[in-house]
This record gives structure tokens, sequence and C-alpha cells, in this order.
């Protein structure tokens, strides 16, 4: 135990000698957590619309304020030539396009169809799917006011009682902020970060300045040597577990609504998985430059794609979505925004913990 303790102690001495190391383990983290904070937004706000408003009526006016009053669009062009609008979208400098044609007033006073061109910028497919949708929601609240003001002229009673009038209620993310949903995954890439490479980064850089071979001429044992090495790490990965949802609380204020203490033994029982990957790279790269390399290419990358943190697993091909049963953090990811987001605990998410303590073994 005594050995096990200055080994530990050993480990430790040397990362804080390294300052490289210390930046990139304790401070990219958060730094990186900033940035996706504000980068990582799928939600439409203010899309860039040009508008081509050939009736140039009233109500087509109030159509239009529909649009700008909203807060998804906002009316940046106003254009007379339809050249013109295709051109702005074709450009990018605009996403949505509104055309109005000639007669739009008059069709509705006559109780007739009005036509109205939409026309979105379809090259990101989910912007221009939530973009059409909210245009979509605008038209028909338009259109339903249209024909309540039409049954008030005629003299007829509107009766809504029987009417079917249906109430959304989001629950875990009431403003639907896209944030809410990513920010908890990043202590999982963070936990790979640092277990994986710095793991595969320690052992590799023992054998590569020659200190391996002294190690192992001393009294101190194999199993010893690999608990030196995996118990500073595990430690700092906590670190920066408390650092990022830090951050998420009093930076962004996302608080956790589960248990605390369950998601830190969530995230000690992830990270015995990757620590064994981290030693299994380090096993098969004889330098620090190819640890990292295969790190990246062969665990943090097909991670980050194949356990839901960028695509939803349900889109995927199904022999895509075989491959990610043995994704640990596909499961960590699930754990980690039950947790937070929805207030989950250990007797709905056993079975995603149980998958993560078998990847382990």
């Amino acid at each position: 135990m005594r050995i096990l303790r200055i080994f530990i102690i050993k480990e430790f001495l040397q990362f804080l000698r390294d300052p490289k190391m210390f930046r990139v383990v304790l401070i990219a983290p958060v730094i990186q957590l900033i940035f996706l904070g504000y980068a990582a937004n799928r939600d439409i706000e203010n899309t860039t619309t040009v508008l081509f408003d050939q009736d140039k009526s009233s109500t087509s006016r109030e159509y239009v304020r529909g649009f700008s009053e909203s807060g998804y669009f906002s009316i940046d062009y106003v254009v007379n030539d339809y050249s013109e609008l295709t051109k702005l979208i074709d450009n990018g400098n605009a996403l949505v396009g509104i055309t109005i044609p000639y007669d739009f007033e008059k069709d509705i006073k006559n109780k007739r169809t009005a036509n109205v061109q939409l026309i979105v910028d379809g090259s990101d497919g989910n912007k221009a799917s939530i973009a059409a949708g909210y245009a979509q929601n605008i038209t028909a609240i338009f259109a339903k006011n249209i024909n309540l003001e039409n049954l008030e002229r005629s003299g007829l009673k509107t009766n809504l009682v029987s009417s079917i009038e249906p109430e959304a209620r989001v629950w875990y993310n009431p403003n639907l902020t896209t944030r809410n949903y990513f920010l908890p995954s990043i202590v999982g890439l963070v936990l790979i970060i640092i277990t994986v490479n710095m793991t595969s980064l320690a052992i590799v850089k023992e054998r590569e300045i020659g200190t391996l071979e002294q190690l192992i001429v001393t009294p101190i044992k194999p199993y010893q040597m690999i608990l030196g090495k995996l118990i500073p790490f595990s430690i700092i990965g906590f670190v920066a577990v408390i650092l990022v949802l830090s951050v998420m609380r009093f930076w962004f204020g996302i608080q956790v609504k589960g248990s605390v203490p369950f998601l830190f033994a969530s995230s000690f029982v992830f990270m015995l998985s990757t620590l064994g990957l981290g030693l299994f790279v380090s096993t098969i790269s004889k330098t620090q430059q190819q640890a990292m390399i295969t790190s990246a290419f062969l665990v943090i990358m097909p991670m980050i794609f194949l356990s839901g943190f960028s695509f939803p697993i349900e889109n995927m091909p199904m022999i895509i979505q075989y491959v990610t049963y043995i994704i640990p953090l596909k499961y960590f990811i699930i754990i980690i925004r039950g947790i937070v987001i929805k207030g989950l605990g250990f007797y709905d998410l056993w079975r995603e913990v149980a998958v993560l303590f078998v990847m382990e073994l």
C-alpha cells in the first residue's frame, strides 16, 4: 500500500510539473464548454427573410407582421423583383423567401383561397424544416383569424365549444433550448479526453523515455503500477466533471435535477471502461504521437459520431444502430441527460449502468 501511495504521488507531481498538460486537462474543457454552449445551438431565431410583396395591401402587411412579431423571422430584405429574391437565397444572404402574389387581399375578401409562396434554403435540412414549420404555424393562425372574422361579419355565432384545441405541454425543457440538451453530454466528452488520452500517453511516455524499464526492475508489482496510473487520472477526471458541472450551473444556469452522488457514481463506472480503452491504446502504440492518433481516430471520434451526441441514433441505418450498442458513451449520455434534464434516478437508469459495468469487465 505504501508503494502504491508513493507511485500515485509521483504521478501527481509529474502532472503538476507539466503546465501544458495541466492547461489541456483542466482549462481546455471549461473553455470548450463555454464555446460549445453558445455555438451548439439549433434554435431558430431572427431568421434572415426576404419579402416580395406584390399586393402591397393592408392584409398582406398584416400577414407579414405575424412573421416579424413571432421572433423567429426577421424581414431584412424587401425586393421588387422575383430574380432579386432568388439571388439573395442563392448567395446565402437569406434563408427564407416570402412571395405574396397580386390580388392577395382581393381573394381573401371574396372568400377565395389566397396562395402564398414560401421558399426555404434546404442546404441545412434541420434548420429549413424548423423554419418551414414556424412559417406554416404563422400562416395557419392568420387563416384561422380570417375565417373567424368572416363568420362574425356574416352574423353567424361562432361556437368553439365543440372544436378541438390542442394544448401542448413540454416537459423537462419547456423553452426547447438546444443548449440544455447538448451541454450535459460534454461531461462524457471531457472524461473520454482525459482518461483515454492521458492514460495512453502516460504509459507510452514511460516507455518512450526509458523509465518504464526502470519501473519494471523496482519492487513495484504490475497491479500496483496499473492502479498507480489509473487512480490519478480518475481523480483528475472527477475534478474536470466538477468544473464542467459548475460552469453549467453558474454560467448557463443549467441545474442538475437528479442525484449528484448518482451522477458521480455513474461517471466512475464510465471512467473504468474508458481507462481500459486508454490502456489498450497504450499497449498497441510505440510513441506518444501514435497513441494520440490512435485514440483520436479509433476511440474518440467513433464515440462522438455513434453515441447520439451529434446525430440521433434513431435516424441512423439499422446496421449502424447495432454498432452503437458497443459504444460506452452512448449509455453514459443517456444517463447524464436523464439525471441533469429529467431528474431520473438509479431505478430508471439501472440498465444503462449495468451495461457500462459489464463493459468495464
